[in-house]
């Protein structure tokens, strides 16, 4: 008797998709380490090679008509707004995050709110349908709920006939690792069935309108498990951040084809799951009774919202020849050049000290414009006074020592003034054209001079 011919292997890489013969522990095209899987080599199928769009004759972009996005609500404020104002006909979003960080619930949630007005359908390939009633019981979703379509499969041929059977406007496929398809012998979550199942879903949603929203695994560094083409085929790529032992739960975009990336979206988990926070300034606010050394009130931008952030710093004596610098939600190496600027202009030195920076909230402060609020935090802790109460900052400070302006400055100074703070230390270029009331602006434009000022106002 003939022999079965042995199944060739080869090796994927996770990152960019790219396959080699053998293990070599680098990958030839994208460099990454550590990101080859083995894998069995698919034979070729037909419906493996078709776009992911339906194709048109060439026009000429004078000639085609650009109209605005029609965008219907998923019912929970907090999302529409990451989402870029909603969800779009045809549109696919990928959500990722932590285990049992919430996204399981916020997706049901929205989908209960969705299927009061229209047709939705649920796609659980780890819960049963018990499971997911007794968490919509849970919820207090039962009644808003009572048209939800669930569907406990994993075989991606036999969700695509209950998408062409029960043709819902919104689909939620969790989770895609789980999803496999039979045209593959490789088994679910490997990078050629999640590489397959995303195009194929999203040839799904593209054809027949449906929104569909994938929720999609998190590595232990935190990034979407899978092939990195998978973040490239979707519409929009969502992220779920926070502490699983706070209560407390940001989304943000990073990837939208229909709005603004960097939106950020605020939910507080309760029993009744998440409820959007109606003034997230307030989280990231420290609640002290007097006023306390170390302490600076940033006003950061987040998509098209103000935050206001608390931005804390300890600066003590350091007891080992190389002192330590460590900062939490803010960018470490920013924190060494910060220190050589105020060292250099302003004469304030801080070799022989530890510095330690915190972002109150666990908010993660990635703009520039912190740096003034970083340095006045540190002045604040190294003389262990106070600075003025009702001050709020911010400004980029350049290696020369200026202080340079910030986007949306305007937008900036309108929440602190809402908010109640009365004293604004902000870039000159920022400074506004009209008084804003019970706000007192003061412009520099070097960091001595800010922190000369802040001197006067003690």
């Amino acid at each position: 008797m003939a022999k079965a011919a042995k199944a060739k292997t080869l090796f994927v890489c996770s990152e960019c998709g790219a396959q080699s013969p053998k293990w070599t522990g680098q990958c030839v095209a994208c460099h990454a380490w550590n990101t080859l899987i083995e894998s069995v080599e698919q034979a070729p199928s037909a419906h493996r090679f078709q776009a992911l769009a339906k194709s048109s004759s060439v026009q000429k972009l004078a000639d085609i008509e650009a109209a605005d996005v029609p965008r219907f609500t998923t019912g929970v404020g907090e999302f529409d707004r990451v989402l870029g104002g909603g969800l779009v006909p045809g549109g696919v979003v990928l959500i990722g995050g932590d285990p049992g960080i919430g996204k399981s619930t916020l997706l049901l949630q929205s989908l209960a709110e969705i299927a009061r007005d229209r047709p939705a359908l649920y796609v659980s390939g780890e819960e049963s349908g018990a499971q997911i009633a007794l968490r919509a019981q849970r919820l207090g979703l039962i009644g808003g709920a009572a048209e939800l379509a669930l569907l406990a499969e994993i075989q991606l041929e036999k969700i695509q006939a209950t998408i062409d059977e029960q043709r819902p406007e919104v689909a939620v496929i969790d989770s895609i690792q789980t999803i496999y398809s039979e045209a593959l012998t490789s088994a679910p979550g490997s990078v050629a069935q999640v590489r397959e199942c995303a195009a194929q879903l999203t040839r799904i949603a593209k054809q027949t309108g449906t929104s569909i929203i994938m929720v999609g695994h998190v590595t232990k560094e935190g990034s979407l498990a899978g092939p990195r083409v998978l973040e490239h085929i979707v519409d929009t790529v969502l992220y779920f951040e926070g502490d699983t032992h706070s209560s407390f739960r940001l989304v943000r975009a990073f990837k939208n084809r229909f709005g603004a990336v960097n939106e950020l979206g605020v939910f507080a988990m309760t029993e009744k799951g998440l409820r959007g926070v109606a003034n997230p300034s307030a989280l990231f606010l420290s609640q002290h009774e007097q006023s306390v050394a170390g302490s600076c009130v940033l006003v950061t931008q987040e998509g098209s919202r103000p935050l206001l952030v608390e931005v804390q710093a300890l600066v003590d004596t350091a007891h080992v020849p190389n002192p330590r610098r460590l900062a939490v939600g803010l960018e470490q190496n920013r924190l060494a050049l910060l220190l050589a600027v105020l060292h250099r202009h302003a004469g304030i030195a801080c070799f022989d000290q530890d510095v330690f920076l915190n972002a109150v909230g666990g908010v993660k402060i990635t703009e520039p414009a912190a740096d003034l609020a970083v340095l006045l935090a540190i002045h604040s802790s190294m003389r262990n006074k106070p600075l003025p109460k009702g001050l709020i900052t911010f400004g980029e400070v350049g290696l020369a020592g200026e202080i340079r302006p910030s986007p949306r400055g305007q937008d900036r100074l309108k929440e602190a003034a809402k908010l109640g703070f009365s004293v604004a230390l902000i870039p000159k270029a920022n400074a506004p054209k009209q008084p804003i009331d019970g706000l007192n602006v003061i412009a520099v434009d070097r960091i001595e001079e800010a922190i000369d000022r802040v001197r006067e106002l003690e």
